[in-house]
């Protein structure tokens, strides 16, 4: 999968981080649950490996969404994992979307 990478990046009224991509609409970035370190996963569920870990108040783009391991986490349980760059994933369980569903295209 190839993921567009962002130009610059400007701040919208409600105070959200916003890129600017080539080719599409604006990236939005979205928060990682207060007060967690979240691990970055090589690929979509809980035994693939820990690439590394997000530090509490990060902020993370969702290039795509797929389906893997069921994970229970501040914003519930889900088998939704996010995309945030090439062969790294998080668990939707733990970034705060303002949805249970998908927001992003499916990884494919």
């Amino acid at each position: 999968m190839s993921v567009e990478r962002a130009e610059d990046i400007r701040n919208t009224d409600e105070g959200e981080d916003v890129k600017a991509v080539a080719g599409s609409a604006a990236l939005r970035y979205y928060a990682v649950a207060p007060g967690t370190r979240l691990n970055v996963r090589s690929g979509p569920g809980t035994s693939y490996n820990v690439l590394y870990v997000l530090p509490e108040g990060a902020k993370v783009p969702i290039y795509c969404q797929t389906s893997g391991t069921t994970v229970t986490g501040p914003y519930g349980t889900t088998k939704i994992w996010d995309n945030i760059d090439n062969g790294e994933y998080v668990s939707d369980a733990y970034v705060q979307t303002g949805s249970d569903g998908y927001i992003a295209p499916r990884c494919g």
